[in-house]
């Protein structure tokens, strides 16, 4: 390890310390709306009913609130497309005698370990509505001759994160200066057979430019 290298590791070392251990009992939990009124109707795209985890897994996630739903399209070039919406109100522990924790897991991790190899990974930008040139990651995924294309980002105190890396830095600095360390992770998987790509993208966009307004009143900034 490199001097530098060490130096980071140790300053990273000292902030963690400080955020649990001296910062863990005054943490601000903003006010927001339930997944349970989030609309199951949004243009021509409709989610039948929610889904619901098992109790262990959603245990093992941590999340505090949670909305799964498949919305379908008979007019898009992709019949549907999945969403996935989870909010932790807290990604750091609740004090200095609390060893809770429930920080997002990143889908790039948690994909190979449900059996899906990433076959291209990129960070690409949107322009929707509420999310102006914004960074966001986008996956291929395969399972057999299954093929899905997933868009995700982390959705954090006003911020619109793909990397891994700075989610973890704002964490860290939102702890400290703001008292906050609420956040979720938007995932929208869209299946496609082969050479149907593009119309995957073109399903992501349609629905995304309906949803993606609607998420502040569910994730807070």
């Amino acid at each position: 390890m490199t001097k530098i290298a060490f130096l980071i590791a140790v300053s990273m070392l000292g902030l963690n310390t400080y955020v649990f251990y001296f910062m863990g009992s005054s943490e601000q939990l903003p006010p927001r709306d339930s997944f349970d009124s989030f609309p199951l109707v949004v243009g021509e795209w409709e989610c039948a009913s929610r889904e619901r985890m098992e109790d262990k897994i959603e245990k093992r996630l941590g999340v505090s609130d949670y909305m799964i739903c498949s919305y379908e399209n008979e007019q898009a070039a992709a019949k549907w497309v999945g969403i996935y919406l989870g909010y932790h109100e807290r990604q750091v522990r609740e004090g200095a005698k609390s060893s809770a924790e429930s920080s997002i897991h990143p889908p790039r991790h948690c994909l190979p370990g449900a059996g899906w190899d990433i076959i291209h990974s990129e960070v690409t930008t949107l322009d929707l509505p509420g999310v102006p040139n914004a960074e966001v990651n986008r996956l291929i995924i395969a399972k057999g001759e299954a093929r899905q294309v997933v868009y995700y980002w982390y959705q954090e105190r006003g911020r619109i994160i793909a990397s891994d890396y700075l989610k973890i830095v704002y964490l860290f600095w939102d702890r400290a200066t703001r008292a906050r360390s609420d956040g979720a992770l938007v995932r929208f998987t869209i299946p496609y057979k082969r050479g149907g790509e593009e119309g995957a993208d073109e399903a992501f966009r349609s629905l995304a430019s309906e949803l993606v307004p609607v998420i502040p009143e569910y994730i807070p900034s």
